[in-house]
């Protein structure tokens, strides 16, 4: 699901006229661990069940973010309903178009009630 998630992203980049985001690994990193706190945890969640925050994950990661930003989703069957999804809510429409955000990372954990994906966006320093 990632590079198809990338891809995605992009797309709706492009139709708002933004630049694309590039892929990194220490923000997918970052997303694959909280995708398995969320699902370890059993909830949908932009908080860590310990109160820790994308930031911190992404930090935790090795990555000098100047930028963050996150998305989670549960249960869509796949990236293309995952991206429909986010590109439907306020808050993930404005991280996936947020212009000042350079790269992605995303993470997925199949089962336990899920699909469980995250992505992390973030602007190196």
């Amino acid at each position: 699901m990632g590079a198809e998630g990338l891809a995605l992203a992009n797309e709706e980049r492009a139709a708002a006229g933004w630049a694309p985001v590039s892929a990194d690994d220490r923000p997918a990193r970052a997303a694959d661990d909280y995708s398995d706190v969320m699902a370890a945890a059993g909830v949908m969640s932009h908080t860590g069940p310990d109160g820790s925050t994308t930031a911190e994950g992404v930090e935790a990661a090795g990555y000098p973010w100047s930028a963050p930003g996150g998305s989670t989703a549960r249960g869509q069957a796949g990236a293309e309903a995952v991206m429909d999804a986010r590109m439907n809510s306020p808050g993930h429409r404005a991280n996936t178009l947020n212009r000042a955000l350079e790269e992605i990372g995303i993470g997925v954990r199949t089962g336990d009630g899920g699909p469980w994906g995250t992505q992390g966006f973030g602007t190196g320093r």
